[in-house]
């Protein structure tokens, strides 16, 4: 997540979690991106608004990461 710190906008990344409806989040692919660890589920833009509808309770920061340029207020 750390080359997320080192581009604009923003020069930050977040890791979240969240709960789902697990039969509509069931139509989207997981595919894994650089090593086996890291896995996203691929949905496509045209769909957020839907994805997000079916979003269970909040979302959860549960990691961050701040670039050297980063000027923002960053969480306690």
């Amino acid at each position: 997540m750390e080359w997320n710190t080192k581009s604009a906008p923003g020069y930050a990344g977040f890791v979240t979690e969240f709960d789902i409806d697990d039969e509509y989040v069931s139509r989207f692919e997981v595919k894994t991106v650089g090593s086996s660890k890291h896995k996203e589920l691929w949905v496509p833009a045209e769909e957020l608004d839907e994805f997000n509808r079916h979003i269970i309770g909040q979302i959860r920061v549960i990691e961050e990461y701040y670039g050297e340029k980063y000027e923002g207020k960053k969480s306690e």
